[in-house]
């Protein structure tokens, strides 16, 4: 699957906290344009603590696996 937006790179502190909290296979198991949201929310933010906060949810919604932006998600 391709994505039809440009590919927001993945910053270090986002690889650490995945790796730190085990959800690097929950992370890769997301549609890439989930992914690649993620990623580009997080790094939208303008303030350190909305960055934090973004990147908590997220992890938080990998953790529990079916839900993606606060709405329920079913994996295919």
């Amino acid at each position: 699957m391709t994505l039809k937006r440009d590919r927001n790179p993945m910053p270090p502190e986002v690889r650490q906290a995945l790796e730190a909290r085990g959800l690097i296979g929950a992370y890769e198991a997301r549609p890439p344009f989930q992914r690649n949201d993620y990623l580009g929310w997080i790094g939208r933010a303008r303030k350190p603590e909305t960055r934090q906060r973004r990147l908590e949810q997220m992890l938080d919604e990998l953790e529990d696996g079916d839900i993606y932006m606060k709405m329920r998600w079913k994996p295919a």
